[in-house]
């Protein structure tokens, strides 16, 4: 057999490494875990429809996974950061996640996080040369 690495951008053979590594892994995890997984995705709309922020995030087995979250400039510290976490934690308690997860940068919103009570369990130094880069949780259940 003679195999080779190949480098391109290929969505069917993406598709396909997900969808792998997705059999795999739920072989693994325990029954009553399989098959969760939904995308959860929040947005902050004006009168006209126009998108002004959102949360793009995605419950898998037993957390939920905030993957984006972004508040127009202009509108920020009007609260709806605050809004879509609370609406998140909501959906996550409702889809009996343990837990909720995030990253962010240091010049983004560590500090938002902590003050609506996620911990950093871990951090990488040296990001883009002068950033740290945050990983943080936030436990539901005991």
């Amino acid at each position: 057999m003679k195999l080779s690495i190949m480098k391109n951008v290929n969505n069917e053979k993406k598709t396909y490494i997900e969808d792998e590594l997705y059999k795999y892994n739920l072989a693994h995890f325990p029954k009553d875990l399989r098959g969760r997984y939904e995308q959860i995705h929040l947005f902050i709309e004006d009168e006209y429809g126009n998108v002004r922020g959102g949360l793009l995030g995605e419950v898998c087995w037993n957390w939920l996974e905030v993957n984006y979250l972004i508040v127009d400039e202009d509108i920020r510290h009007l609260g709806y950061g605050t809004k879509l976490l609370l609406e998140i934690e909501k959906i996550a308690y409702e889809k009996k996640c343990d837990f909720i997860k995030v990253e962010t940068l240091s010049f983004q919103a560590l500090e938002f996080y902590e003050k609506h009570n996620f911990i950093v369990y871990g951090k990488l130094n040296n990001v883009g040369r002068d950033f740290e880069h945050y990983f943080l949780k936030k436990v539901l259940i005991n």
